[in-house]
């Protein structure tokens, strides 16, 4: 009887403590919105801090809570072998998903101290792959102004060729799960980035957000692509 109460304890035990692992495991796996390394008006004159803060605490709040429920979904969806709900599932996924992962991007490619003309290894890399940054500003400016309807102006590093590439994504799709490129820059040209401030004119918002870019961010984000 004694044998058969430790028996019992011990599963009881190993199923508690399997219980608290998964909970813990599943509170790891929740994605947060990341802070702001500056104010929300840090970027005025050109990006005012109503969009700032909409944007920041409203659509990109929007996207991470959605893809904690759409993967919480998808784990009940794998544990129950159901495929169709899975397949159901994925474009929430890489909707949500592809909005979390560019705007944690987008934020810290932005500076209040930004602008000017990045240094070093990576305007050698640009003058090489675009004769001149000049070249690649228009380059990728225009990339990003003819995004259809709402997307991305992105410049990428492609680890096979070594080089750098300028891309656009429509809607909320990843770069590099989508092209394989590895983001460095991204230009957010969905309205709820600028609309508020430039209205219909997308050249204006482009033109502008040159003098808050932070070559720094590139830079660091070219270095860690090229290990």
């Amino acid at each position: 009887m004694n044998m058969l109460c430790r028996v019992g304890q011990i599963r009881r035990c190993a199923a508690s403590l399997s219980q608290t692992i998964n909970q813990v495991a599943a509170a790891r796996q929740k994605h947060t919105l990341p802070d702001l390394t500056y104010d929300y008006g840090a970027l005025e004159p050109h990006i005012n801090a109503e969009i700032m803060q909409l944007h920041h605490s409203k659509h990109h709040a929007t996207y991470v809570n959605n893809l904690n429920i759409t993967e919480e979904k998808y784990q009940e969806a794998l544990a129950k072998g159901d495929v169709t709900a899975q397949v159901v599932l994925q474009p929430a996924l890489k909707f949500n998903g592809g909005g979390h992962i560019n705007h944690t991007i987008f934020w810290t490619n932005l500076s209040p101290n930004g602008g000017g003309e990045p240094q070093g290894e990576l305007m050698e890399a640009i003058k090489r792959d675009f004769g001149s940054f000049q070249k690649m500003k228009e380059k990728m400016s225009a990339a990003t102004v003819a995004v259809q309807g709402s997307g991305w102006g992105w410049l990428g590093y492609d680890k096979q060729s070594g080089r750098l590439h300028i891309a656009a994504c429509a809607n909320q799709d990843p770069l590099q799960g989508t092209t394989g490129l590895i983001p460095l820059l991204g230009i957010d040209v969905w309205e709820h980035a600028y609309y508020l401030q430039y209205k219909n004119v997308r050249p204006d918002y482009v033109k502008a957000i040159w003098n808050v870019i932070s070559w720094e961010n590139v830079s660091e984000r070219l270095q860690t692509a090229k290990k």
